[in-house]
């Protein structure tokens, strides 16, 4: 059964030596099998406005603000540099606040020990932005061992976890989306 909840899949790293964007089509094709909709939006392609215009909730509109918005929920994937997650994401993340919330999110992580010290980290932000993080997460260890010639092949366990963690991103999607919809709550 295919959910209706449109899901938004994040690509975090922004180096030009990356795999983050390999990883996000891989988990682009999970959430395609699962939602009727998604989107994958790589942040090596989007452009935010300068620093110096952010406020707090946010600042001007950005050019995937509308994107973010219409999103049920966000799968992020991310890598960990330096024991937490890139400073492009966490400037994706302060660029915007309304379009965040009461929404879930789940993270695909990934690094040498599976990059799940930046899912951590970003537990803590989510919150704040009145995200709910899915308990399910999945943390790549070294996953440039399982690339080949059309990209990454998940083993199947982790494939497996995806999806158990996309169920579980499928669920709170529906009961936020309801509760968005029935009981908004009061800013």
């Amino acid at each position: 059964m295919t959910s209706t909840a449109h899901i938004v899949v994040l690509a975090a790293s922004v180096r030009g030596e990356r795999m983050g964007r390999v990883l996000a089509d891989w988990a682009g094709t999970r959430v395609a099998d699962r939602f009727a909709t998604h989107d994958l939006i790589d942040l090596a392609e989007c452009e935010l406005p300068d620093d110096q215009l952010l406020q707090p909730g946010g600042g001007t509109k950005t050019a995937i603000a509308d994107r973010l918005d219409t999103a049920d929920g966000y799968v992020f994937v991310t890598p960990e540099y330096n024991h937490s997650y890139p400073g492009s994401l966490k400037r994706a993340i302060d660029w915007h606040y309304r379009e965040w919330m009461f929404k879930p999110a789940t993270v695909l992580s990934y690094g040498v020990q599976g990059g799940l010290l930046a899912t951590e980290h970003l537990r803590g932000v989510f919150a704040e932005l009145h995200m709910v993080t899915t308990r399910r997460v999945v943390g790549l260890h070294a996953p440039w061992y399982e690339l080949g010639p059309t990209g990454y092949t998940a083993p199947e366990p982790v494939t497996k976890a995806f999806d158990m963690a996309l169920g579980e991103l499928d669920w709170w999607a529906e009961t936020l989306r309801v509760a968005r919809r029935d009981r908004p709550y009061g800013q």
